[in-house]
């Protein structure tokens, strides 16, 4: 769970990696499920027999259903600070996909808080470097900077 912290800690945390996220099981029903709400339904992410003369060997996981489980990983290992009243997506400044993620294959996120700043009085905006792991694999799945605001009373 998501660490509260004040805001003095938030920015004492800038530069420092956060605790790591638990593994996560990338499963076909789930990549199915992805490509029904994104209509993407390219074959190498639904269709098994087509994916598998791929030099995937098989299905894969789309490069946004990554992205769109950073939400999830930082609910796990991220910091909030005290008195939060909402989180929002606030963007990114990069993300690049360095290798496909299997289906049956486990991913887990690894963060490091890079800036928290406080854009108006109540409103801090927050930077994390966020790298995707593959359970057994030496290059990551993703890497990104990921932005958050966060609502404080």
């Amino acid at each position: 769970m998501a660490r509260t912290v004040s805001t003095a800690e938030l920015v004492d945390l800038v530069g420092q990696d956060l605790p790591v996220s638990d593994w996560f099981e990338i499963t076909q029903e789930r990549v199915n499920q992805f490509a029904d709400a994104t209509n993407d339904h390219q074959f190498i992410h639904v269709d098994a027999e087509a994916a598998a003369r791929t030099p995937f060997g098989g299905t894969i996981a789309h490069g946004f259903l990554s992205t769109s489980l950073v939400s999830f990983f930082q609910e796990q290992t991220g910091v909030i600070p005290e008195g939060l009243v909402m989180a929002v997506n606030y963007g990114s400044d990069k993300i690049r996909y360095l290798a496909p993620v299997r289906v049956g294959a486990r991913i887990r996120s690894r963060n490091r808080l890079l800036s928290a700043k406080e854009k108006e009085p109540g409103q801090w905006l927050v930077k994390t470097g966020v790298t995707i792991e593959i359970e057994g694999e030496e290059t990551p799945a993703m890497i990104a900077e990921i932005l958050g605001l966060f609502i404080t009373r």
